[in-house]
């Protein structure tokens, strides 16, 4: 998961940045998709783990903050490398299994739900917003 956000270090510089940013240069949209399955992975590992629905709350909000700034062309791409929304989740994980825990509820599993198709949307807006300018554009 760590890859994400700090598997390369940049040469010269003690600098870290992950394939988040990466692919979403080289491949605008599907990789930003295919990041996003690597933040619902972390989100489903919070929920299993019990983690308290603030921290999934927070969560949400960190990858709601990179889904939105990222679908940026290249102003997005430079985001992720800063922003690092998967290292956040992962350390806010790391601090609340280190307290005690509860059993996931109802209501954990509705939010994780929520923001399933939160990030679902996140990723076909773009989509539909290339869609929209090519048919403007050819129409």
């Amino acid at each position: 998961m760590r890859f994400l956000d700090d598997g390369i270090v940049v040469p010269g510089t003690g600098y870290r940045i992950g394939i988040d940013g990466l692919l979403g240069m080289l491949v605008p949209v599907l990789g930003d998709a295919t990041t996003a399955a690597g933040a619902l992975s972390l989100f489903w590992l919070a929920v299993q783990r019990g983690v308290p629905r603030s921290v999934l709350v927070r969560m949400a909000f960190n990858v709601g903050i990179d889904a939105l700034v990222g679908s940026v062309p290249i102003l997005g791409d430079l985001f992720d490398f800063a922003w690092k929304a998967n290292r956040k989740n992962l350390r806010l994980i790391e601090r609340a299994i280190s307290q005690p825990q509860h059993k996931p509820r109802v209501g954990d599993y509705l939010l994780f739900g929520s923001f399933v198709l939160f990030v679902a949307f996140a990723v076909a807006l773009p989509f539909v917003i290339t869609g929209y300018l090519i048919a403007k554009l050819w129409g």
